[in-house]
């Protein structure tokens, strides 16, 4: 299923990166899919019919009954009512909580679509309760999980780190030749720390060789 942005650019309208997030929550606010939408008319009629079941029982009972089984006529019938009202409120439940996982799992990295189920199902799995459209304690459930299972999440210090060291090397030339190195300023010039002092130990010949001059 495509998301809304995607749909937009077919038509030639794109957000601006800088609004992004705005759009995205504006958008989640007043519009529902399709198969969302479905899917809470179907809670809602299931709701509606088993109500006037019991209603139904309730108006059908005899005028005439034996005023010692009445009670019992009674509390099974207001138990059904309860029963599909309990029914209807755990599925609207579990709808606002598919809702706000979808939402706040998209702001994680997963190494694949595999591990972001078995990561959304151990959620699911521990009972924790929506409030205000947000998830309480979700940010700690996701740090248990991701000490206990480190491959299912994407290591974005390593992915900068393999980013920056892309830039380490100069462009290759033609005949197949391994790239050069960078000099000692434009390392140096490296922006991130982190990446500046890889950088340093990739290269520390260069270092060495200035220092001995």
């Amino acid at each position: 299923m495509q998301n809304i942005e995607s749909i937009l650019k077919e038509f030639g309208l794109e957000i601006p990166a800088e609004q992004a997030g705005a759009f995205q929550a504006k958008f989640r606010d007043n519009y529902k899919t399709v198969k969302e939408v479905e899917k809470i008319e179907a809670a809602r009629d299931d709701w509606k019919k088993r109500a006037e079941t019991a209603e139904g029982v309730l108006g059908q009972l005899p005028k005439d009954v034996d005023p010692a089984t009445f009670p019992q006529l009674l509390k099974d019938a207001q138990d059904g009512v309860a029963a599909a009202k309990k029914d209807y409120e755990q599925k609207l439940a579990e709808r606002d909580f598919d809702d706000a996982l979808k939402t706040a799992l998209e702001g994680v990295k997963f190494t694949s679509e595999a591990a972001k189920r078995d990561v959304a199902g151990q959620v699911k799995a521990a009972g924790l309760k929506v409030v205000d459209g947000k998830i309480m304690g979700l940010n700690d459930l996701l740090a248990a999980i991701r000490e206990k299972d480190a491959a299912a999440f994407v290591d974005e210090k390593q992915q900068a780190l393999e980013n920056n060291k892309a830039q380490f090397t100069k462009p290759t030339g033609t005949g197949g030749k391994a790239d050069e190195p960078l000099t000692r300023e434009q390392i140096m010039a490296i922006s991130d720390r982190a990446a500046r002092r890889k950088a340093i130990a990739d290269n520390i010949e260069i270092f060495k060789k200035q220092e001995e001059s």
